[in-house]
């Protein structure tokens, strides 16, 4: 029998992308998802990515916008598009996703509010989510757990949950398997 927990998954789309490209890494997301949600039931998963810019590079930017639809087949599986801001520093462009932060920290804490899920898994390496999960835990009395890779992962986070799970431990038992159309291919950002 199938654990009553309902789960929910919040993935820091930038984050996970550096984390498993630094690692030479093309992660299958739906055996992420089975990982982390184990015998329990996941009510969505939620991916927050912003779209390439289109002007740098075409075929990068259809090759991420395939990506992107693969992922919206995998069922019960959202992508959460946020914006991507161009900064000119040193004559050069550099591309920062804006709102994903505020997109996951609002997923998460409406989720509490209309009870949603029971456990957020919140894949991400970023502290900036240290507010939300205080208030989904000590007022919602939600659980939350943060699956992270270890060098993009503030220790502050780690802390604020309730359990963690080192993706650096289990990614190889995610990786894509030859033929798979669930990676990301790194060469398109």
């Amino acid at each position: 029998m199938k654990n009553e927990e309902r789960i929910v998954i919040l993935i820091d789309g930038s984050n996970f992308y550096y984390s498993t490209a630094k690692k030479g890494k093309k992660v299958d997301f739906q055996k992420l998802i089975k990982e982390l949600i184990g015998s329990r039931t996941l009510v969505k998963t939620h991916y927050y990515v912003a779209p390439l810019d289109i002007e740098v590079n075409e075929e990068k930017y259809w090759g991420h916008q395939r990506f992107l639809d693969k992922l919206r087949r995998i069922p019960k599986f959202e992508v959460v598009l946020c914006a991507l801001k161009k900064i000119k520093s040193d004559g050069k462009n550099i591309y920062v996703v804006k709102g994903d932060d505020v997109k996951m920290s609002n997923t998460l804490i409406m989720g509490a509010v209309d009870n949603l899920y029971d456990i957020a898994i919140v894949v991400s390496g970023d502290e900036d989510f240290i507010d939300s999960i205080k208030i989904v835990r000590e007022r919602y009395g939600k659980k939350v757990e943060n699956a992270y890779f270890s060098r993009s992962s503030s220790l502050n986070l780690r802390n604020s949950c309730d359990s963690i799970i080192n993706l650096n431990k289990i990614i190889n038992k995610l990786e894509v398997k030859k033929g798979s159309v669930l990676s990301e291919d790194h060469t398109e950002h």
